[in-house]
């Protein structure tokens, strides 16, 4: 009798779950869908009404959102400067990580404060003084310049991050190498880094997301045409006065149709490094 009512208890439970999660996903999902179901719809009827089928279906908001955007341009752009950062910050992040993570500081807990408290702080505040300093040296529209600011928002997130990877490896297999005759760097580079391999694939992700869609400091920083990411290309589609949405979902859908692709592709190895930096430390 107990065994069939714990039975039915894990069926309700499961049930449950599943109901809970597919609920999650429904509203998880549906803004995806419905940017697809209106990137292929004519302006009108989207303002008519953005839920219904197409009653024709547009396939050239994509070559004009494609044009119009100058993708071609500014999503390499994008790349270039997603793929910079992400370089600057984990080769910057795993170094301080791995130093934080090994050596004995007392001042931890004020690295800890001031960690934290750079990531919590909003880029407005550091945004006005930026652009002078920048305007100054003659660094406005220069995409590494960008990186380098890209680089000194995400890297503290990244650095606690990795610690916790760090934190996690035994002592016993850098004493092993050492052993060995390897030095500091040949432990880090031999030893630890394909250990930690996990997490640094996830910081880069993570990074490569938010620079990706960052917009705030792009349009500050990188004012002329040529220097265009295509976050900032996609803003300028919406006119003052009218927009075809017809034409800007099919922009937005091609701005995130590659992470969602690359997300998709990773999404295991992303999972897997977010358990394994779980650790406490």
């Amino acid at each position: 009798m107990k065994h069939e009512v714990k039975l039915v208890e894990n069926r309700a439970t499961l049930i449950l779950t599943y109901t809970v999660l597919s609920i999650a996903l429904i509203i998880t999902l549906f803004p995806i869908a419905l940017l697809v179901l209106n990137s292929v719809k004519p302006a009108a009827q989207i303002v008519q009404n953005p839920l219904a089928w197409p009653e024709t279906f547009r396939w050239d908001n994509f070559t004009r959102a494609w044009e119009d955007a100058r993708f071609s341009q500014t999503m390499l752009n994008s790349v270039i400067l997603t793929a910079t950062t992400i370089v600057l910050v984990c080769t910057t992040s795993s170094l301080t990580a791995y130093v934080l993570a090994r050596r004995k500081i007392e001042s931890w807990k004020i690295v800890t404060f001031y960690l934290l408290g750079t990531t919590t702080a909003p880029i407005q505040l550091f945004l006005f003084p930026l652009y002078f300093g920048f305007a100054k040296l003659g660094l406005i529209n220069n995409t590494f310049a960008v990186a380098l600011i890209y680089t000194a928002i995400f890297s503290p997130f990244a650095v606690m991050l990795l610690r916790t990877y760090f934190l996690a490896i035994p002592r016993e297999l850098e004493e092993a190498a050492q052993i060995d005759g390897a030095n500091h760097w040949q432990v880090f580079t031999k030893v630890m880094l394909p250990i930690v391999s996990p997490g640094i694939l996830t910081v880069a992700l993570i990074i490569g997301l938010y620079s990706w869609n960052e917009f705030l400091i792009a349009t500050t920083f990188l004012q002329g045409s040529e220097n265009m990411t295509a976050v900032v290309s996609f803003f300028l589609l919406s006119g003052q006065y009218s927009s075809d949405w017809g034409e800007i979902m099919a922009a937005a859908l091609i701005i995130v149709l590659p992470v969602v692709v690359l997300f998709v592709l990773l999404q295991r190895r992303f999972i897997e490094g977010m358990a394994g930096g779980s650790v406490k430390g």
